[in-house]
Parts: structure tokens; sequence; C-alpha cells
């Protein structure tokens, strides 16, 4: 599996959607779930989404729904690791700029790779028509 085979669909999923996955486990995202395990997708991180997702799993609205579910944080991260491609480096500043720069770094990665980006963040989701422009479509959630 390559960057650049035609059959593998690429996405980038933001930290809430990652919280959705790995903590929540929210029904909703089941389609997501069976073809990234059936591996019809490919999930592009970066080191500075994990950075990003382990500084949101302390916060403490996170880490009571965490104890709740007996989740502990290097199983979380380490369930990350196992369901992301982790692509080194930082990847190229995106011509569209979000009002949010913890975004930013999302959307840099998806239009480097004209990735599906799956966000439910204003920020993001007002960006759609201009990230369409470079290939990027922008979804707030996923059908099977």
């Amino acid at each position: 599996m390559t960057l650049t085979d035609p059959t593998i669909g690429l996405v980038v999923i933001d930290t809430n959607i990652a919280l959705d996955l790995l903590v929540f486990e929210d029904p909703a995202w089941g389609p997501l779930t069976e073809r990234l395990a059936a591996g019809e997708l490919s999930w592009l991180a970066t080191a500075a989404m994990r950075t990003e997702l382990q500084r949101v799993l302390g916060y403490p609205l996170i880490a009571r729904r965490m104890a709740q579910r007996e989740l502990q944080l290097p199983a979380v991260l380490a369930d990350f690791d196992a369901r992301v491609r982790m692509l080194e480096g930082t990847p190229p500043r995106a011509p569209c700029v979000c009002s949010d720069p913890d975004d930013q770094v999302f959307i840099d990665l998806a239009v480097a790779h004209k990735a599906l980006l799956l966000s439910k963040d204003r920020a993001v989701l007002s960006m759609k028509k201009r990230l369409a422009l470079r290939g990027v479509v922008v979804q707030a959630a996923f059908g099977a």
C-alpha cells in the first residue's frame, strides 16, 4: 500500500472525530471504522496531530469519560498509533488558511495528499468550497 495506490482512499481525521472513534466509540462512525479496518481507507496523521490528541485526552471532561470506560491514556494513544499511517515531517502550508490555527495542520495534510477531511469544526466546515478547489472533500459525517 502506498500513498499513490488508487484503490486506497486517503483520509485526514480531526481530533474531535478521533475522540469519537477512540474514546466514545460513537456508532455513527461505524462505517468509517469498518472501512479503516478493511484497509479501504488510510488514516493519515502527523506527530503534531498525535501531540494534540494527547493534550486533549488530558482535558477533565475527556479524562472523566475515559475513566468511566476504563480507558488509559497509553492504550488510547496505542490505538491511535495502530490505526493511523504516521507521516514524517510537516506538510507544506496550504494556500487555504483556517481561522482556527489548531485546525491548520489537518487542512495542510489533507491538501498535500488531496485526502478526504473529516471534521465537525465550524472553522473547517466553512472552508468546504475553498478546499474543494484544492481537491479536498470536507465532511462532518461519514456514510457507508
